[in-house]
């Protein structure tokens, strides 16, 4: 990995150097633009609507404009804010760990420690594990201040940025004004439901069916070219359900309590081996002759 960032935590007087790496990657699989009649690339220039010239990258400042006036701002001008001139992740308060939003959360960082002696990080790293606290800081990355979040995760602390309060809407539902009666036989249905699904998350079970696919089927377009039928690549699909609402609630939750039970024993089922169509249990046939037995 590449850091992206060089600068330090502080917090009081504690001072902790340390590298910003990004903590995420994406893997979707790239695509361009292309015409559809001769497959030819489409590019995008920029070009200035005064003179119809194409502008270098390094010739472009940018704008603000009020309606009425319009202000240029130049590189020199951003670079001349003191906050992007600062190199300091401040902390500004330690918080309980439950009271960050998760709807809060944006883009995740992870950060080294930069010196000699990592004395420093691990120490800030054992004192938010002990006290089951997040630092809430502050910093400036890209022309933006930022407010974020440090955690642990493992032996690394990381930074994930946060959405500012009024970044986040409100929701207000109209449907959900009326009141709702649940009954306890729901209740009880439901809670069962979700105890057939119950299991420990594990990321790496999981994958982007969209991009498989995706994949699939561009592997497939370059073997076999524009002739490809898709119905070969993935077979036959089963129309989708109407997205209508359930009309019994009761009778679903029954009918998926039903479905999941059967899945498990079905599971559980063809993990132990059938004996054969010509053999005959040995265990149930004694039972059988002692019954014989006791009713001569």
């Amino acid at each position: 990995m590449r850091a992206i960032w060089k600068g330090a935590l502080t917090f009081g007087l504690v001072n902790v150097p340390v590298k910003v790496y990004s903590a995420t990657e994406d893997h979707d699989v790239p695509l361009h633009q292309v015409h559809n009649a001769d497959g030819g690339r489409i590019r995008y220039q920029r070009i200035c609507e005064l003179d119809g010239e194409v502008v270098p990258y390094g010739d472009i400042d940018r704008a603000y404009d009020d309606g009425e006036r319009t202000v240029i701002l130049t590189k020199e001008d951003f670079a001349s804010l003191p906050a992007e001139k600062s190199r300091e992740i401040d902390v500004v308060q330690f918080v309980p760990s439950d009271q960050v939003d998760l709807l809060t959360l944006d883009k995740p960082y992870y950060l080294e420690p930069d010196s000699q002696s990592p004395k420093a990080y691990v120490l800030l790293r054992k004192t938010l594990e002990q006290t089951d606290r997040t630092a809430i800081v502050r910093f400036s990355l890209r022309q933006k201040t930022r407010l974020a979040a440090l955690r642990v995760r493992g032996d690394v602390l990381v930074l994930q940025t946060l959405l500012w309060g009024d970044e986040v809407r409100e929701a207000s539902f109209p449907s959900l004004d009326e009141p709702v009666k649940i009954s306890a036989k729901e209740l009880e249905l439901s809670a069962s439901l979700v105890d057939s699904f119950s299991g420990d998350f594990d990321a790496s079970e999981y994958s982007d069916e969209y991009q498989d696919e995706l994949r699939t089927l561009i592997d497939a377009k370059l073997e076999k070219g524009d002739a490809l039928d898709t119905s070969e690549t993935f077979g036959e699909r089963a129309e989708e359900e109407s997205g209508g609402e359930v009309i019994d609630l009761m009778a679903a939750l029954r009918a998926s309590v039903e479905r999941s039970r059967a899945a498990r024993e079905g599971t559980a089922d063809a993990a132990e081996p059938e004996p054969k169509a010509d053999e005959a249990p040995a265990e149930p046939a004694k039972p059988a002759k002692k019954k014989s037995a006791k009713a001569s």
